[in-house]
């Protein structure tokens, strides 16, 4: 069975970079709040946002750094990754609490399809037309 989550959201806090130990070892880890849309067709076949969630998710090592530095709030990325399952008792009450987290393989900015076309269209008419030599 595999473990892979793949989705688009976007960042609904400023991505934070820490340093923490990990078995002696210093390393970065860089959190994201991050909002998954969930969309659905109505009955006249148009889509329609019916929901989403959010996820925390954690990068690594040179991947949070990098993270950290380009991302801001409200991007919208893409996010590739493995859910697991944390768990910890709560100190007021003592209850066990859990939640889900990802743990981040890829992350990148995604540009909706319109935006993607548009950039390329802008390139095209920039580059120099070579056919009139």
């Amino acid at each position: 069975m595999s473990n892979v989550f793949v989705g688009k959201g976007n960042l609904g806090t400023a991505p934070t970079l820490k340093r923490v130990s990990v078995n002696g070892e210093d390393q970065s880890v860089c959190e994201l709040r991050v909002f998954f849309d969930e969309y659905s067709r109505d009955a006249q076949g148009e889509i329609q946002q019916s929901g989403g969630f959010w996820l925390t998710c954690s990068a690594w090592d040179r991947q949070a750094e990098a993270t950290a530095r380009l991302l801001r709030k409200g991007a919208r990325v893409k996010i590739e990754g493995r859910l697991r399952e944390e768990t910890w008792q709560d100190k007021t009450s003592g209850e066990t609490k859990s939640e889900f987290r990802l743990a981040v393989d890829d992350v990148t900015l995604a540009l909706s399809r319109i935006e993607s076309v548009q950039f390329k269209e802008k390139a095209a008419l920039a580059e120099p037309d070579d056919t009139t030599n």
